[in-house]
Formats: structure tokens, C-alpha cells, sequence
């Protein structure tokens, strides 16, 4: 059986499906689309992040595709339901990336409550913002709203009460007597409801028409003053405009970004313009760290893996 890898992988985790298969890693492919279909024509596995899209015209370049893996969580890339159609198995690694992301979204919430850490150009040019830099917050006492309460989220939550943050949660998918809420800590709320009483907002939701500007405008105004937002899931969840709107405006406290509705950000994005403003911008790397890759390619590869090996019997 062949697998196709058309993104980076963890080595060790490409060695592994090796022994086990033939594997053609490629990590380039993601990039050359012409190449990618042509290496699928006689491929059973396909191995993906979020940068290939999984679509129509690949599925047809496809005709033995069994499984596709997907080197994280978020789905927007593949076509699911012409997935389903042709009985093609989708595999996330659910799970592994979310330590990552809910340090990340610790780490940016206390970066952007102090507001003392982007400092350095001006200390380092004989400047001294002392008094600027002092009315810094602590995380300790404040109120951290999840939009989404999946794995990622409730790690986050876990995390969050630990630094003696207070922990709400929105997320109708969630039974309202599941034990989740009293195992994390997290109360539920309403979404205007943990949006108006938070002090940090962090989104944890997939990006679908439902989702699509979720956090809008309107929504935007029902926050804090002084409340920051955090973004990990998908760009599109956010409308862009309005935040930038809403940053210059001193309608909100501060945002950090990892996700957009166009990567890499586009010339003329309302966000381009950093001057202050209480703004951080990552390349959608929140998910992506050293431990939290080998964890993902290594799940990945053994339930791809074991998949093929299951239909081979």
C-alpha cells in the first residue's frame, strides 16, 4: 500500500509508516499542486496539514484513496462530504496539539494583560516607559471566556485555573450535565453572556457557515474595554475589520492573532498597521511545537497505519 505525505512530519513517525508501507514524503508537494495529483493516481493513504486542500479535483486524482490523515485538528481544508461519498476515512489527531495551543493562549493572555513585553526596541534606544508600563495586569482574579469547549478548550480551562483564573465556557454541543463542567471547573454561559463578563475571550470553535464571523461587530461591542481576545481556531471566525476597528478605537483591550482569514496576511489587511496597538501576530503556529509535532505525526501515523492495515485483512 502507498501513503503520501505532501506536508512535513516528524521524521521518526515517517520512519515508522515506512516499515509498514510504501511512503513517498514529500513535504513540498503542498506547494506544487500538478505533482501532488499526479503522485495520488496509485496512492491509498494521504497525510495533510492545513495548507492542502483536500478537494473535488484531488479526490478525482484519487481513485484508490482509502484514508486521509490530518497532521492536526481543524477540517476546513477537506471536503468531508465528498469524502464520505466515496468512503474515504478522515483521520484528525485529535487531542495532540492541544497542550500547545492552551499555552499559547495563556501565554499571549498574560502577555497582553501586562503589556510591558513589547518594550524592547524603545528600552533598548535609552527610553524608559516606567509609568506607561505600570499599569500592567495580573492573570490571577480574572475571568477567562472559551468559545468552544472541545479538547482544546478544556485544556485550556485546566491550565487557566491553575494560574487562579475563573473559567467560563460557551459551547452548545456540550451536554449541560455532562461531567466536563464540574471535572474542569468551567461554568456555563450563554455567548453574549461570557463575552460581557470576560476578561479574556479565547476562541476554540471550527470555521463553518454557522461559525463564519461569529465574533463581529456587535459582538466586538458587548466585551470589555479592557478585555482581550485570543484566536487560535480559524481567521475566518473572526471579522477582521471589525477588530482592527475596535483596537484603534479603544473599544477592546488587546488581541492576539495566530489564525486569518487569507495566509500569509494579505497587503491592506486592516491589521497590517501595528502602530499602538496592543496587537500580536503569529504564522498559525500555536498548535506547532517541537513535542506537540512528534505527538501528532506519531498519532497520525499509527491510526493511519493501522487503518490501511485493517482493510488489508
Amino acid at each position: 500500500m502507498k501513503v503520501v505525505v505532501c506536508e512535513f512530519m516528524d521524521q521518526p513517525a515517517v520512519a515508522k509508516l515506512r516499515t509498514r508501507f510504501g511512503v513517498t514524503y514529500a513535504p513540498q508537494l503542498v506547494d506544487d499542486r500538478a505533482a501532488l495529483l499526479s503522485q495520488l493516481h496509485s496512492a491509498d493513504a494521504l497525510i495533510v496539514r492545513n495548507r492542502t486542500r483536500v478537494d473535488a479535483e484531488l479526490l478525482a486524482a484519487a481513485p484508490q484513496l482509502r484514508v486521509v490523515g490530518r497532521l492536526g485538528v481543524g477540517l476546513d481544508n477537506i471536503d468531508l462530504p465528498a469524502c464520505a461519498a466515496r468512503g474515504i476515512q478522515v483521520i484528525p489527531a485529535s487531542g495532540a496539539n492541544a497542550r500547545a495551543v492552551a499555552e499559547y493562549v495563556v501565554a499571549t493572555a498574560m502577555l497582553l494583560l501586562r503589556g510591558a513585553y513589547l518594550s524592547s526596541v524603545e528600552v533598548a534606544a535609552g527610553a524608559w516607559p516606567r509609568a506607561r508600563l505600570s499599569e500592567g495586569r495580573e492573570i490571577a482574579g480574572k475571568t477567562l471566556g472559551l468559545v468552544g469547549f472541545g479538547d482544546i478548550g478544556r485544556c485550556t480551562a485546566r491550565l487557566a485555573a491553575a494560574l487562579g483564573m475563573r473559567v467560563l465556557a460557551h459551547d452548545p454541543m456540550v451536554d449541560p450535565h455532562s461531567p466536563i463542567w464540574t471535572q474542569t471547573g468551567a461554568a456555563r454561559r450563554e455567548l453574549d453572556a461570557l463575552l460581557a463578563e470576560a476578561d479574556v475571550v479565547s476562541l476554540h470553535v471550527p470555521l463553518s457557515p454557522q461559525t463564519h464571523h461569529l465574533i463581529d461587530a456587535g459582538k466586538l461591542a458587548l466585551m470589555r474595554s479592557d478585555a482581550v481576545l485570543v484566536n487560535t481556531a480559524r481567521g475566518g471566525v473572526i471579522d477582521e475589520y471589525a477588530l482592527a476597528a475596535a483596537l484603534r478605537g479603544g473599544q477592546l483591550g488587546g488581541a492576539a492573532l495566530d489564525v486569518f482569514e487569507h495566509e500569509p496576511l494579505a497587503a491592506g489587511s486592516p491589521l497590517a498597521d501595528l502602530r499602538n496597538l496592543n496587537l500580536i501576530l503569529t504564522p498559525h503556529v500555536a498548535g506547532v511545537t517541537r513535542e506537540s509535532n512528534a505527538r501528532v505525526s506519531a498519532t497520525i501515523a499509527e491510526k493511519v497505519g493501522d487503518f490501511l492495515q485493517a482493510i488489508a485483512t
